[in-house]
């Protein structure tokens, strides 16, 4: 049997522990980054029932003793940065998830690093010492298990699952531990008296498809038995490239949305072409007042990552919600562009006519790249909060 070699390592807390790293007066004391919405909370906060997304107000009424500061992007970025070269001191073979969290194969590394414990222990010292962050790490034969296992060993600890001890480890868990169980899910499952993943393994796959579908049945029966082929995989690329703006639930204008809307917008295909990426299909995605969720997208005849081209499509898609956001409000609006392509550089070959807009998005990044992302803008955004620019894995 394949032995237990894939680490999941995710930062604790990430942007309220590098906080508290930063100001010694923090440690200890619930901290929540952001006002308006909670971008994140340390355990402290937590603790009293404090969560990613609550609205501010709810937040601190939670926890009146928690300091609250506001957000510092260019600091979690930097750290980020920092933990990575600690991932790749470690193994050749690191995939991103996110800035805080990635998988590290170790598999072969015995004779020249130790076993895979003693790797994920050296490594969260070395994250303690050079970045001055806790760090937890799950390791297991499969990406799904390792995650589930570093979950488990929260906030900054270590836990191996034993391939003999896989299903013992796992069956007990909640359904919500299954990648691809959210509210909705999870509400299925529960209505027909499943509420653990070992139910969920009892269950035939059929029976699990005529309750959730075709895909996420599948999905399921093959995690409920630990049956997860994915590898690590180092520097894959992006299937998407998105950013989101919580709202909170204070009533904004059609206008302020708007800006919300075009400054995401303009994240994205700047980021698009930072990275030689086009693509053809426009995601919107919007969250409403009782948390539901709804998606809208719309696909091009041709690649692109012009900004005006985007922005006309997410402007549209949105107009077509606004029945529903006046019925329900609105905390959340995100942009993602996908069915990405690598642009070769087929914008700048085109004839001038067929692209009229991408001299001035390319002229405009190159400003930005040489003074500063503030250094020039839309007049429509001048003096307008397009939210945060959230710290993300290079493209």
């Amino acid at each position: 049997m394949q032995d237990a070699t894939i680490l999941h390592a995710d930062l604790d807390a990430f942007y309220a522990s590098v906080e508290q790293r930063d100001d010694p007066g923090l440690r200890g004391r619930p901290v929540i980054v952001g006002a308006g919405v909670v971008l994140a909370a340390s355990y402290e906060a937590k603790a009293c029932g404090v969560r990613t997304a609550m609205g501010g107000r709810i937040a601190r009424r939670l926890c009146p003793n928690a300091v609250v500061v506001a957000p510092r992007m260019s600091a979690y970025t930097e750290a980020s940065k920092e933990v990575y070269r600690v991932f790749e001191d470690t193994t050749p073979l690191v995939e991103g998830l996110s800035i805080d969290e990635a998988f590290l194969e170790v598999r072969g590394m015995h004779r020249l690093a130790g076993t895979p414990v003693e790797i994920a222990g050296r490594l969260r010292r070395e994250v303690r010492s050079r970045v001055g962050l806790p760090i937890t790490v799950g390791i297991a034969r499969t990406k799904f298990l390792a995650k589930v296992a570093s979950g488990a060993a929260k906030p900054d600890g270590l836990l191996v699952v034993a391939p003999d001890q896989e299903l013992d480890f796992l069956h007990p868990l909640p359904v919500e531990r299954l990648w691809g169980v959210g509210d909705v899910t999870a509400a299925k499952l529960q209505h027909v008296g499943i509420r653990t993943v070992g139910e969920v393994a009892a269950m035939s796959e059929s029976s699990l498809v005529a309750i959730v579908g075709l895909a996420v049945g599948r999905q399921l029966h093959a995690l409920a038995h630990n049956r997860d082929p994915r590898r690590v995989q180092p520097r894959r690329r992006r299937r998407s490239i998105g950013a989101q703006c919580a709202l909170g639930r204070r009533r904004r204008s059609a206008e302020d949305v708007d800006a919300v809307l075009l400054g995401l917008v303009d994240r994205v295909t700047r980021r698009m072409r930072a990275a030689g990426r086009v693509g053809r299909t426009v995601v919107l995605r919007l969250r409403f007042d009782d948390f539901s969720r709804a998606t809208r997208s719309c696909t091009l005849d041709e690649a692109t990552a012009e900004t005006q081209v985007v922005a006309t499509v997410a402007r549209g898609l949105f107009a077509a919600s606004t029945p529903t956001i006046e019925r329900r409000g609105l905390t959340l609006v995100g942009v993602a562009v996908t069915n990405l392509e690598n642009d070769v550089p087929m914008q700048l070959v085109l004839p001038f006519e067929r692209r009229p807009t991408i001299a001035v998005d390319l002229a405009v990044d190159e400003i930005r790249s040489r003074f500063g992302l503030a250094a020039i803008t839309r007049a429509v955004l001048l003096g307008r909060d397009t939210g945060l620019s959230m710290p993300l894995l290079p493209d």
